[in-house]
């Protein structure tokens, strides 16, 4: 897997928000951060089809074609 991040628009739990990423060669914008149970897990039944969760709880989607 490779990954690859662009500007950095804030953080999140003392780690950085970025505006993009690429993973695999697509192309992601950040969009929002997941909501996590009481438990600190993330469910992934949060998620659209073109979205993507990282493991810092930050959800990046696939932007809309143009």
């Amino acid at each position: 897997m490779q990954f690859e991040a662009n500007a950095i628009i804030g953080t999140h739990l003392g780690r950085p928000i970025y505006k993009s990423v690429q993973r695999d060669g697509v192309d992601y914008v950040f969009d929002r951060i997941a909501e996590c149970d009481d438990d600190g897990w993330y469910h992934l039944t949060q998620l659209q089809r073109n979205e993507m969760l990282l493991k810092n709880g930050l959800i990046y989607r696939q932007p809309q074609a143009a």
